[in-house]
């Protein structure tokens, strides 16, 4: 079971909605097989991390590009995180 609900809007577009009651432990990290332009609609204090990197916080309106294969995660937050995902 996947710790996230979509929306599919299109072939290479979602919407995908993180609730603020997930386990942390569940925020693996992870790859993705294509290329994801993000776009943070909703959320509060939720952060992203690269590998090798710190985290960085989200804020709406952020936009993040994360390439093909790059190991990544998303870290929990106090409210639901929304986001747009578009592949390439």
């Amino acid at each position: 079971m996947k710790p996230y609900q979509d929306n599919i809007i299109s072939e290479d577009t979602k919407i995908r909605i993180f609730d603020e009651n997930i386990d942390p432990i569940e925020l693996m990290w992870h790859r993705d097989l294509k290329t994801r332009q993000i776009t943070i609609l909703e959320g509060t204090g939720w952060s992203y991390q690269q590998e090798d990197s710190l985290p960085k916080q989200l804020n709406p309106g952020d936009q993040i590009v994360i390439p093909a294969l790059e190991w990544h995660r998303v870290i929990k937050g106090t409210t639901n995180l929304k986001l747009k995902i578009e592949e390439y």
